[in-house]
């Protein structure tokens, strides 16, 4: 995880968080650093600060939460399996993924999904319940 045959000891956090595939591009990392998305150590920093290793993230991403600690530091973004070795997932933070993902999957089993494609009649049905009547 060095580059040019030199050990890296920071890096920005943009930067690391496209490394470590959190995000799919650094346009993408900066929205979400700006955005209050991603917390360094407690606390909301902007997309040039420094990361090193050991450091604690919070990272949300849409209804996802990461808490992550900071394991390693590449300046390239690699395959899935070497950027996984770039930090270490809380038990805590997995188990509420967990919980948040079959929460969805049970919610989801309670809508009932239509069988066709509503014809005019049931559309100018719903219109009128809407109170869009033309």
């Amino acid at each position: 995880m060095a580059t040019n045959k030199q050990e890296l000891t920071e890096l920005r956090l943009d930067k690391w968080l496209w490394a470590a595939r959190f995000f799919k591009t650094r346009a993408m990392s900066v929205e979400a650093i700006t955005g209050g998305k991603v917390h360094l150590n407690g606390h909301r920093v902007k997309p040039s600060r420094t990361v090193r290793c050991d450091d604690e993230l919070t990272i949300t991403r849409g209804t996802e939460r990461f808490h992550v600690f900071v394991r390693g530091l590449n300046d390239k973004r690699r395959p899935a399996k070497e950027a996984v070795l770039l930090y270490e997932e809380t038990e805590e933070s997995i188990r509420e993924r967990e919980e948040v993902v079959e929460l969805n999957r049970l919610q989801a089993a309670n809508i009932k999904q239509p069988t066709h494609k509503p014809n005019k009649r049931e559309r100018r049905l719903m219109d009128r319940f809407r109170g869009r009547s033309d």
